[in-house]
């Protein structure tokens, strides 16, 4: 979890007098073509290198537009084949084998082949690399070109994840040849080419017709920056503006739920949003107290009070939209009695006093202070102490120097976090730790899938964290644009299947 790309990819909440809809509603129409779509993103990406940066806004523009990796994190959060048509694993699963797609070529008219994979898997493993996510390679021990359409990548040890890993936006395929410059002028396989930059205003790329893989519709689209949520408002109702998929003042929402002509679809995110418990700390330590304040929090009227209703609701460290996904969101129902009976057979009928330290984001100090008052109900006294990200970073994260703590986790499937030593929630469990263990090397899907259920269910029982809800996806769009995603299982405004109905 990391607070820079975290911090990226919060709600923030329009400022000053908000803009009316009456007040715009005769001014309408798209000043694009239906072969083209103008798309609204709230910040704009420092570079456009997916391996060398962890800013979600470069993979929001360039990921599977014009950078693809072997292979791809699809919509619902699957593993699907991209560059790679095919792959299978060696019986002691050690050895990956790739296939590659044909007759595929880097915008620049650059064959695709073999050397390519290679060439950008070292060259992201490497000591001098600057990529964001060095830790999605390490377990590649070699990549061996077998011929100019099949690759093996051999492991140190074996590791289901690898095709997931493949797919983030860290592990895709570059050109020797452009490497160097695909800060400002990215070159990938993509069905869409790069074609221009405004800083601060906007980035336009075109249809490839090069293209290996099926034609998007599209012809052209054009990525524009909007930081101020009323200059967004004003974009979207106008038609400036033909979508804004993370559209960030949800206070807004209701109005373009309002109006025929937008689609309003809230998602999910890999936001999973948490009242961390220091498992090592106090009253913490016990599994009864943390079940006891499970109970205690409602988390619907967080939802509603902090996010303006938008959020999904979760009952475990875990993405609603993964087909792996368990729901246990009954599990620990909003029930103050409850809470109670179970802080008192834990040894606290009186409670106890604790702090909790809120970073920035609305949602963490909205959401506090709901906590607050819920845990007061039931004899919990919380000393509120907001932090900002710096600090909150040394002492609650690296030093583990707190009680409770709200934050969003934002990394995609990073369960395994419960089973790492040292982690910020200090939670020790050798039976989940061996079932990460397991998870780890088990290449079949079924059974990942069965193991992650798992993981999810054990971290439910022992109440690690106070599960709240899943970042709300809020994406408005013009009523005609098809195609576009209604979840964000990673960072992306996938256009390649993007159509204007009727077009």
């Amino acid at each position: 979890m990391h607070a820079k790309s975290l911090g990226r990819r919060l709600l923030c909440l329009a400022g000053g007098a908000a803009l009316t809809l009456a007040a715009l509603i005769g001014a309408h129409g798209s000043v694009y073509a239906k072969s083209s779509l103008s798309l609204g993103m709230a910040l704009e990406p420092p570079h456009l290198d997916a391996t060398a940066g962890a800013a979600a806004a470069i993979d929001e523009v360039v990921y599977q537009n014009v950078f693809q990796g072997l292979t791809r994190i699809g919509p619902d959060g699957r593993v699907l084949p991209s560059l790679a048509s095919s792959w299978e694993t060696s019986a002691d699963g050690m050895t990956y084998r790739f296939h590659l797609q044909k007759d595929v070529v880097f915008h620049d008219g650059t064959a695709f082949s073999a050397d390519d994979v290679k060439f950008s898997l070292d060259r992201a493993r490497a000591d001098s690399s600057v990529n964001a996510q060095k830790q999605l390679f390490a377990k590649i021990a070699e990549v061996v070109v077998v011929d100019p359409a099949t690759v093996d990548i051999k492991l140190s040890s074996p590791s289901g994840n690898l095709a997931y890993n493949l797919g983030w936006g860290d592990a895709v395929i570059v050109s020797p040849r452009t490497a160097k410059t695909n800060k400002t002028q990215p070159v990938g396989t993509g069905p869409f080419k790069f074609e221009r930059w405004i800083k601060g205003q906007e980035i336009r790329l075109s249809r490839f017709e090069g293209y290996w893989g099926e034609q998007p519709k599209l012809e052209q689209a054009s990525f524009r920056f909007m930081s101020d949520p009323n200059a967004a408002f004003a974009a979207m109702i106008s038609g400036d503006l033909d979508a804004f998929p993370n559209f960030h003042a949800p206070e807004t929402i209701v109005q373009f739920e309002a109006d025929p002509r937008f689609e309003v679809v809230i998602g999910t995110t890999e936001g999973e949003t948490i009242l961390a418990m220091n498992n090592a700390r106090g009253p913490l330590k016990n599994k009864l107290v943390r079940q006891a304040i499970s109970h205690a929090v409602d988390k619907q009227a967080v939802i509603d009070g902090a996010m303006f209703g938008h959020g999904t609701p979760i009952g475990t460290h875990f993405a609603p939209h993964h087909p792996a996904y368990k729901d246990l969101t009954g599990q620990y129902a909003y029930d103050p009695a409850k809470a109670k009976e179970l802080l008192a057979k834990a040894g606290y009928p009186d409670g106890f006093s604790a702090t909790l330290k809120l970073p920035p984001p609305t949602y963490s100090r909205r959401g506090g202070e709901l906590i607050a008052s819920d845990l007061k109900k039931v004899g919990i006294d919380l000393k509120i102490v907001p932090v900002e990200w710096a600090q909150w970073l040394s002492e609650v994260f690296k030093e583990t120097n707190y009680d409770f703590t709200i934050v969003s986790h934002v990394e995609p499937m990073d369960i395994g976090i419960y089973a790492r030593d040292t982690y910020y929630f200090n939670y020790e469990s050798d039976a989940l730790k061996a079932l990460i263990n397991e998870l780890n090397v088990t290449i079949d899907e079924e059974k990942r899938y069965e193991l992650l259920k798992q993981a999810q269910q054990m971290i439910a029982d022992d109440a690690v964290n106070v599960y709240l809800f899943q970042l709300a996806k809020s994406g408005v769009w013009n009523a005609n644009v098809k195609g576009l995603w209604h979840n964000t299982p990673t960072p992306s405004n996938d256009l390649s299947q993007v159509y204007w109905e009727g077009n």
